[in-house]
């Protein structure tokens, strides 16, 4: 495939998500913009168009960089294109704008030698960067403790200790090497989906793809570089597909905005440091009517943006974020010589005696019971 070209000519060009409303809610578009997941180049198009002076095009997909090479030349030095993870763009500081459009791209959905898909059969990869290991890895690798942990906590199916289990079956017969032969797995132990009803796999898929790139971790690390990168005045844009990743910018900018959300209502309220963002969108913002039918992929789609003060960038605890972390397994304790060896007892059990006790009368009681005192409460 020619760099640049469409894999597939027939089907509908990639739009960005919700960039209207962006550019609406960010104008006037000025100075240097970073769009950290640069994918088909919608949204740093859709910038330079609308005032950007520069725009910053990174993605960890060496794909990605060699389709914009047919186009990336007709902006000049307007657009710099860099692989690397959105984790990394405090070294691309200081910035007026950060844009990140987050999981997984049109074009690796639509490219089945990708294997992010359930709907075409390729090789079970899911590798944003093309590099280290695979869903393949994963799948067939991990036990299936961690595989169920994977599915229940990237993907929340309740069925994810029935989905590994499946999973390890299979995989004991031959190994699982293609999204098609996943999909069946786990298709085989859930019911059949209802008319309008996500396919069973979704879910599955999901989790393995979040695990096999990391993405809570880099989004976390993203969101953290971003308030380092950008100047007072600058603007984060994130566009989130799921409940899990939107938790995650939700709760980082309510956090940084100086707001904090009493999630144990026993917990002493505790003062917030300088908010280091405004709130530009109090509310995530979905797609209207006229994008729904321009693109049906925006449909679970949310924008949040916020606005950088002056206040000094710092850390944050992910933990603080919500962001969906496995059990750790427990260690276990070591076990010395004795206890691993010990020998069975040899000392005979004793034995019975043959003749039988004559059952023994309970004298009349001559005191009246003694009452328990009464309880102070339920334990």
């Amino acid at each position: 495939m020619r760099p640049g070209s469409d894999p597939d000519p027939g089907r509908q060009p990639h739009v960005p998500v919700l960039l209207r409303p962006l550019l609406a809610a960010v104008a006037p578009v000025a100075g240097v913009w970073l769009d950290g997941t640069f994918g088909a180049g919608g949204y740093a198009r859709g910038l330079l168009a609308a005032g950007a002076a520069t725009v910053i095009g990174v993605d960890r997909d060496p794909l990605a960089l060699e389709m914009a090479a047919a186009w990336a030349g007709d902006y000049g030095d307007r657009l710099r294109l860099v692989q690397g993870n959105f984790s990394d763009l405090a070294d691309q500081g200081p910035l007026d704008g950060v844009v990140l459009d987050l999981g997984v791209s049109s074009m690796q959905l639509d490219l089945p030698e990708r294997g992010f898909s359930f709907l075409r059969d390729g090789p079970l990869d899911m590798r944003m960067s093309q590099d280290g290991p695979s869903a393949a890895d994963l799948v067939n690798d991990s036990d299936e403790a961690l595989l169920a942990d994977i599915i229940y906590h990237y993907g929340e199916d309740f069925a994810a200790r029935r989905i590994a289990g499946a999973i390890v079956k299979a995989r004991d017969a031959a190994p699982i090497t293609t999204t098609l032969r996943l999909a069946e797995v786990v298709s085989s132990v859930l019911p059949r989906p209802k008319p309008g009803q996500s396919h069973p796999a979704t879910r599955t898929f999901q989790a393995i793809r979040i695990a096999v790139n990391t993405e809570f971790t880099e989004l976390v690390q993203g969101l953290v570089a971003a308030e380092a990168a950008l100047r007072p005045g600058g603007v984060l844009a994130v566009v989130t597909f799921h409940s899990l990743e939107d938790r995650i910018v939700k709760r980082f900018f309510q956090l940084r905005s100086g707001g904090e959300a009493h999630t144990n209502r026993y917990a002493p309220a505790r003062a917030e440091d300088a908010a280091r963002f405004t709130l530009v969108t109090r509310r995530a913002v979905a797609p209207d009517a006229q994008e729904l039918a321009e693109n049906p992929r925006s449909r679970s789609a949310k924008l949040r943006i916020g606005r950088r003060t002056d206040a000094p960038a710092g850390t944050v605890d992910p933990a603080a974020l919500s962001m969906p972390m496995l059990p750790a397994k427990p260690a276990r304790k070591p076990q010395s010589k004795l206890q691993t060896a010990r020998p069975a007892p040899t000392r005979p059990a004793p034995t019975r005696p043959t003749a039988t006790k004559a059952p023994a009368t309970n004298p009349p009681a001559t005191n009246p019971p003694a009452t328990r005192p009464p309880s102070k409460g339920r334990r």
